[in-house]
């Protein structure tokens, strides 16, 4: 939901309105004299926005999508039981070392 506030109120009230703005995930724009100046937002949605600013962030989604559309993806689940067939190769290699040292 989006509020609108002076300015004043909104420095008045600035715990309260950020504490809405993080737990309710609410947004404000404040205004000047009834002249839009200032938005708040939650930091994390702040730093999505800012990411996808980035030329290069928004290449890679261009291709993915592309890859995507191409049909180069793959379900989650395999991807998830190859990764887990990696971790189980990793560790077996990592126990018959840690063994060898308790023997010497």
């Amino acid at each position: 939901m989006v509020h609108r506030i002076p300015l004043t109120q909104a420095r008045t009230n600035l715990g309260s309105v950020v504490r809405r703005v993080h737990n309710n995930k609410e947004y404000f724009i404040l205004e000047k004299d009834g002249i839009p100046v200032a938005g708040l937002m939650q930091a994390e949605e702040l730093e999505d926005y800012l990411e996808l600013q980035d030329p290069k962030v928004r290449e890679h989604i261009r291709k993915s999508h592309e890859e995507f559309l191409a049909g180069k993806g793959r379900p989650a689940q395999e991807l998830q039981k190859e990764l887990e067939v990696i971790a189980r190769r990793q560790a077996a290699r990592l126990r018959p070392t840690a063994r060898r040292r308790q023997k010497v």
